[in-house]
């Protein structure tokens, strides 16, 4: 990327029309170039929350680059799956069930999925009008945005193939919290709904950072990205207004994928580890100094996640 390209690269992101499908449509003349189409040929990726929306875009991806797709989702994917083959004739697209909320379900999950892992993309995703808990008592956003996908990618890790990608699906909401982990349950203060889906998806930013640390020299890459502002069906629901002002420049759920896939399918993304991406650029983690948190509190985090999800581990 030349310097001008750069510079236009960073005013789109710090303006935020990066994130409108504006952003999409400039960036594509200068981004890296796409994975070969067979890249994934042979391998076997993991989609959480993959029946809507970013999930089903990334799904679909996935296929076009040949890899069986295993959709993890809560009740019954068939019509999903059915609109993945139809959209990619001859894909190999597998439901199966897990509640990726309940540490019981993916901990189920995980020991009856056979053969290894070659992707795992962290992308269910839940924004509630008012807080509630799981029948495991954790708050909702928290279980089905940090907890469950920790313990996924606890679970999983032996079944990690050579090489293998972990992606977290996060949100450039995340920019405007820090991290909390004085309060991770959501007990304090008013119940803000898109506050609380911005705090859990710094977690899911700094996990992937701990997570990347923590897979250091096993050849397995973590990475974090956002899709932007994408029209999806959980925008629709959860943040109409929003969706309303912005509907003209909002991206499809093809275009917020397309990190995604980038991150799992590409060449480039395997020479790092731990970063966090928009539109196939690393991009910073803060932009204000609030927001940072100290060492202390990534490994409060990391401990936090370590005694949520094991208090279910007794059968």
């Amino acid at each position: 990327m030349s310097t001008v390209t750069r510079a236009a690269d960073t005013v789109l992101d710090r303006t935020l029309l990066g994130y409108s499908s504006v952003g999409h449509f400039l960036r594509r003349r200068w981004w890296p170039e796409d994975p070969a189409p067979d890249a994934l040929a042979g391998k076997v990726a993991v989609v959480t929350g993959a029946k809507a929306g970013l999930g089903k875009a990334t799904a679909i991806g996935l296929a076009k680059l040949g890899a069986t797709v295993r959709m993890a989702v809560r009740g019954d994917g068939d019509a999903a799956r059915a609109e993945i083959e139809r959209a990619v004739p001859g894909a190999r697209i597998v439901v199966d069930r897990c509640d990726v909320s309940l540490m019981s379900s993916v901990r189920d999950y995980a020991k009856d999925l056979d053969g290894e892992v070659d992707v795992l993309v962290h992308n269910a995703g839940v924004m509630p009008a008012e807080r509630s808990e799981t029948a495991e008592g954790n708050e909702v956003m928290l279980a089905t945005h940090v907890l469950g996908p920790h313990l996924l990618t606890a679970s999983l890790r032996p079944k990690f193939a050579d090489g293998a990608r972990v992606i977290w699906v996060s949100s450039g909401g995340m920019y405007s919290q820090p991290l909390r982990t004085d309060d991770l349950q959501y007990h304090q203060g008013e119940y803000k709904p898109a506050a609380g889906y911005a705090r859990t998806k710094r977690m899911q930013v700094v996990l992937a950072e701990l997570w990347a640390d923590e897979l250091d020299g096993s050849g397995i890459t973590v990475h974090s990205a956002h899709p932007g502002w994408a029209d999806t069906p959980g925008v629709a629901t959860s943040l109409p207004t929003f969706q309303k002002l912005t509907r003209p420049i909002l991206r499809n759920a093809e275009q917020g994928a397309d990190t995604f896939v980038w991150l799992a399918a590409a060449e480039e993304p395997a020479r790092y580890n731990g970063m966090f991406w928009h539109d196939r650029v690393q991009r910073p983690t803060h932009y204000l100094g609030k927001t940072r948190e100290t060492a202390a509190q990534r490994q409060e985090l990391w401990q936090s996640c370590e005694r949520l999800t094991s208090i279910w581990s007794v059968s």
